[in-house]
């Protein structure tokens, strides 16, 4: 255990102690709150209202169709289907930052295939109507790519969780789909959609690489504040870097705190 722990230690325990001792230190090495006071004034603020609500709208869009397709894929269809699904999400959940951002540019951009073919044919110009990719619409339409299969691959052990005795004892008593689900399937698979839903948000908070070369900073994110101020192209802040990253940790852990403890609400119906 002693190679783990060393790991952990350099390169998550020591960076995170010192992102939260440079947040309340100015560069003269005196202790103060400016800094921190920061993150809640002006465009700090706003970046982090922004950063939350592309989370949880991905997060709830992912989720929800996420789920559907997964529950289709595992209780009908072909039984080549849920391998495949299950083979294309790990693929497409890792597939982002840079080579994801090109590919939707190539694909709805302004001179992208799909937009050029809905001109051509249908006389559609998206651009034209108000949608651009590079916008808050845009960002959020490119994130579900990798937000829908990482909820496919978390949910479905969830699902296979669900025994078939259940509906088969519920359909004995007379209870129609409607109400087998209102009783027993969403109150029992309420806490893995949640945990789920809650590991996309975070997911989605600390992106960085596919807002950047999508949008090259036009929408107003956090990860895209924390660049702005440590690349020093035109301000160079490292402390305020490190409190706006404070923030995200905070809201981080938030969010995997809640994840583990619907996690746990979860483990009794899986055993």
């Amino acid at each position: 255990m002693v190679p783990f722990f060393a790991y952990v230690g350099a390169f998550l325990l020591l960076p995170s102690a010192a992102v939260l001792v440079g947040a309340f230190r100015d560069p003269e090495g005196h202790w103060t709150l400016r800094y921190i006071a920061a993150i809640f004034e002006g465009q700090y603020l706003r970046a982090f209202l922004n950063s939350v609500e592309i989370s949880a709208v991905t997060a709830l869009g992912g989720g929800i169709f996420g789920f559907l397709v997964a529950y289709a894929a595992v209780t009908g269809g072909p039984r080549w289907v849920r391998p495949a699904l299950t083979t294309f999400s790990g693929v497409a959940a890792n597939f982002a930052g840079v080579p994801l951002a090109f590919a939707f540019i190539a694909t709805l951009g302004t001179t992208g295939l799909i937009t050029q073919l809905l001109r051509s044919l249908f006389g559609l110009d998206l651009y034209a109507h108000g949608f651009t990719l590079f916008s808050f619409t845009g960002l959020s339409l490119t994130y579900l790519y990798f937000q829908l299969p990482l909820m496919i691959l978390i949910i479905t052990p969830a699902i296979d969780g669900m025994r078939r005795e259940w509906w088969e004892a519920a359909a004995n008593l007379g209870a129609t789909d409607l109400q087998y689900w209102r009783y027993i399937g969403l109150p029992v698979l309420l806490p893995s959609l949640l945990g789920a839903m809650v590991l996309l948000f975070g997911n989605a908070f600390a992106a960085y690489a596919t807002p950047y070369a999508l949008t090259s900073g036009v929408v107003n994110l956090v990860t895209m504040q924390i660049g702005n101020v440590l690349q020093g192209n035109v301000l160079s802040d490292p402390q305020l870097g490190q409190a706006l990253a404070v923030g995200m940790i905070v809201v981080i852990s938030f969010s995997m705190s809640l994840y583990t403890f619907l996690q746990r609400r979860t483990a009794r119906w899986l055993r």
